[in-house]
């Protein structure tokens, strides 16, 4: 025991040592502050008194006039006091008394986990409980409250004969945790009773039970696991329906059929592991009755609308990257019109799909050099299309691809400034393919319906396309390329401006089986042409498509910064195909280069500017205008503010129609989304989008909510529309969470996030 004090008085009668004025005393990693302390010899007790503190071993603080403890600080009786805990959590009592070191019953009791106001600490909290008895268990590591009672802002809301929290300390117990309630249009009302089990440090398990006003009791299980290089967790839910037709349902030959089955549910796991430093294992995989179970019940974890299932294996060290994973793609889609089985799986497996990368560190010829090899297989158990629309996302069929490939590029800069790069590319592919009647059918089907529709803007069309479905097939092609650079610097005291014009050439032969309409496109789909791919070397998107021909890019690219923090930027420019045969006037399974604005000789052009200042404050328009009208072909303008108590962003798109590629309209669609905080606490939010072209508000949300240091609440209402029946889907949700007493309401803890 360490004892300062400034008076120390020995009484041999009463056998007492009294310590007086500034009395600390440190024991056992208890620490006791005073103005006066007795030490009873006889009974073993320390009475002190006069603005004491007393703070033990876990942090816990406690405060009083007077305090009668025993020497080993394990038992004691203390009277008008209040306890800080090192979580931040309060209580208060006319009377507490402490035994065998743990227990701790408070008489009249108050307990909160919010702070006292510092400018009028009489101030009821925004939350307490108070109780006519409260046991505090620091072994069970509970808090019990007898004859209790709930206040909110001062005011009694609830009355409680008695109920047991976890003790603030403690992160994991079994118990029940706080329930849920959410509503959705197409569910009903839906309340969430969690059961959460402790089984080890390492495992748990929760149990959940929902109940659906329109479908009945839902049940799900989770249970999840770590270990000292990873965790894992395993979900499984199902319900047996109440209504089934509200589940989903197709439109065949005009009618509504409804759907009979009532037992549905899914399974779904992941995992994510570090084998050592350079190397991760991981999946995240999900199976299901029907292909929209896990976004329609909102399971957690599973809920996008686009799943995608794989597992992994991925390596990363110094300069070199590897990829190796399998993946299964669902569209968590509530009907599909026109077809007679609203879940059949059209989605393909890709088994496997690998890259890999590579850079030396050390120059080769001055310059760096890249390799790069990807290889994938794709399993597709149904063909996908429709003789309405000639686009074809994918056939029946099992097709593979190996691609390998070496660049080398050494950028020199010339005494005027010019940055020259040249840069050579070589690349081989082979593939492999199976194929069936249903994808020969729909590859004939889409060269029939190409022949004679208009494809590119200025008017010209495609000629007879032959149909020719390969089994197998190998592709080579290697390019060279110069690329100039000349960044001119102009500066004033309170500015400077960069402006680089930019030219490039790339000589290659032409693309290996283009216009061949049985080479699968499956990675090269999403293929957009605008100001951020202006200067790329191949432009398409993914490796099953190669850009041949020789080509030039030219544009310029501005970036300037002011004194007062200002910044802009600005890029414009056209691309020219200069010989050879033009890949993205060639039509492959997806019309990937329809309308994109380089399927003619000369490409559409494009351009971005922005700028961005310090008060948070930024902007961008971007476009596509047809190299001969200059017609908008493509748009995109974005806005946004952000500042401490004040935030909103904008975003405006516009696509002219694609016919070829899918889009029959012109697509037209804004953006707005804001949040204001009125003060620290407060906050209100919505978002909203708008189609024109159908004239649908197609999704739209407001909210509001309060948050501090103890409590927090929200409230959400959202509305969903399909963009050609209209049929609208409300949700409402709130969540009100009160600091180490849980959480009540429909956060995505409970009832998922779409």
């Amino acid at each position: 025991m360490l004892l300062e004090a400034d008076t120390l008085v020995y009484d041999n009668d009463a056998d007492t040592v009294t310590a007086v004025g500034g009395v600390q005393i440190d024991y056992g990693g208890n620490k006791l502050v005073a103005q006066r302390v007795t030490y009873d010899r006889k009974s073993g007790r320390l009475i002190a008194s006069g603005n004491v503190a007393l703070e033990d071993g876990t942090g816990t603080k406690v405060f009083s006039e007077k305090i009668d403890i025993t020497d080993d600080f394990a038992n004691g009786f203390v009277n008008a006091l209040r306890i800080e805990t090192a979580d931040k959590t309060y209580f208060a009592a006319e009377s507490a008394e402490r035994k065998d070191g743990f227990l701790t019953t408070f008489n009249n009791g108050v307990y909160t986990a919010c702070a006292p106001c510092e400018e009028n600490p009489a101030k009821p909290p925004i939350w307490r409980i108070k109780a006519q008895k409260i046991v505090w268990n620091g072994k069970a590591k509970t808090v019990r409250f007898e004859n209790s009672r709930f206040e909110f802002f001062g005011q009694p809301l609830a009355f409680l004969p008695a109920f047991e929290v976890a003790d603030p300390t403690v992160k994991r117990k079994t118990g029940f945790l706080i329930p849920g309630v959410a509503y959705k249009s197409d569910l009903g009302v839906g309340f969430n009773i969690p059961f959460y089990i402790a089984l080890a440090p390492t495992y748990d398990l929760t149990l959940h039970g929902r109940y659906y006003t329109k479908q009945g009791f839902l049940g799900m299980a989770e249970w999840r696991q770590r270990f000292d290089n990873g965790q894992y967790n395993l979900k499984i839910a199902g319900i047996s329906q109440k209504d089934p037709d509200q589940f989903g349902f197709n439109t065949v030959d005009g009618g509504t059929v409804g759907d009979p089955k009532k037992l549905r549910g899914m399974v779904g796991t992941k995992g994510d592991f570090a084998i050592n430093p350079r190397w991760s294992f991981g999946w995240d995989i999900l199976a299901q009755s029907d292909k929209n179970f896990a976004y329609t019940y909102g399971i957690p974890g599973h809920s996008s609308f686009v799943q995608q299932s794989q597992v992994y294996l991925t390596g990363l060290n110094d300069r070199n990257y590897f990829d190796m994973r399998g993946m299964r793609f669902q569209v968590q889609e509530k009907f599909l019109d026109g077809n007679s089985s609203a879940r059949s799986e059209k989605q393909p497996w890709v088994l496997p799909s690998v890259d890999y990368a590579y850079t030396p560190d050390a120059p080769v010829f001055g310059g760096e050099l890249n390799f790069d090899v990807n290889a994938r297989v794709i399993n597709r158990d149904r063909f996908d299309g429709s003789s309405a629309v000639p686009a074809v996302r994918g056939v029946e069929a099992t097709n593979s691809r190996l691609t390998a490939s070496a660049e080398w590029k050494r950028s020199m800069i010339t005494d005027a400034g010019l940055v020259i790069t040249p840069m050579f590319d070589v690349r081989g592919d082979v593939g492999q393919g199976s194929t069936t009647s249903g994808s020969v059918g729909a590859i004939n089907t889409m060269a029939h319906n190409l022949s004679g529709l208009e494809y590119s803007q200025d008017g010209s069309r495609y000629g007879t396309v032959a149909s020719e479905v390969r089994s197998a097939y190998n592709r080579f092609m290697a390019s060279a390329g110069l690329e100039l650079r000349w960044p001119v610097l102009f500066s004033s005291t309170s500015s400077s401006h960069i402006l680089e014009p930019m030219a490039q050439l790339f000589a290659r032969p032409d693309e290996p089986y283009g216009g061949t309409l049985g080479i699968a496109n499956e990675d090269a789909q999403s293929f957009v042409f605008d100001a951020s791919s202006l200067f790329e070397r191949d432009k398409f998107s993914g490796y099953d498509r190669i850009e041949g021909g020789t080509r030039a890019n030219i544009g310029f690219r501005y970036a300037g910064s002011y004194e007062n923090g200002w910044t802009t930027n600005a890029l414009f420019g056209q691309s020219y195909h200069l010989a050879g045969t033009n890949s993205f006037s060639e039509p492959d399974l997806v019309n990937a280069g329809a309308y994109s604005g380089l399927e003619t000789e000369t490409s559409d052009f494009v351009a971005l500017a922005g700028f961005a200042s310090p008060a948070g404050l930024s902007a961008s328009v971007s476009g596509r205008f047809d190299e001969q009208t200059a017609e908008l072909r493509r748009a995109e303008l974005k806005a946004g503010y952000a500042a401490s108590l004040f935030s909103i962003n904008a975003k405006y798109t516009f696509i002219q129609a694609q016919p070829l590629y899918g889009f029959a309209d012109d697509r037209r669609e804004v953006s707005l989304g804001a949040s204001t905080r009125f003060n620290e606490n407060w906050k209100v939010f919505g978002s909203g989008t708008y189609d024109f072209e159908s004239s649908v508000l197609v999704r739209n949300s407001v909210g509001f909510s309060y948050d501090d240091e103890c409590f927090s609440y929200a409230m959400t209402y959202a509305e969903t529309r399909d963009r050609d029946t209209r049929e609208a889907t409300q949700k409402v949700g709130f969540n009100i969470s009160f600091r180490t007493i849980g959480d009540f309401g429909s956060d995505t803890s409970s009832f998922g996030s779409n």
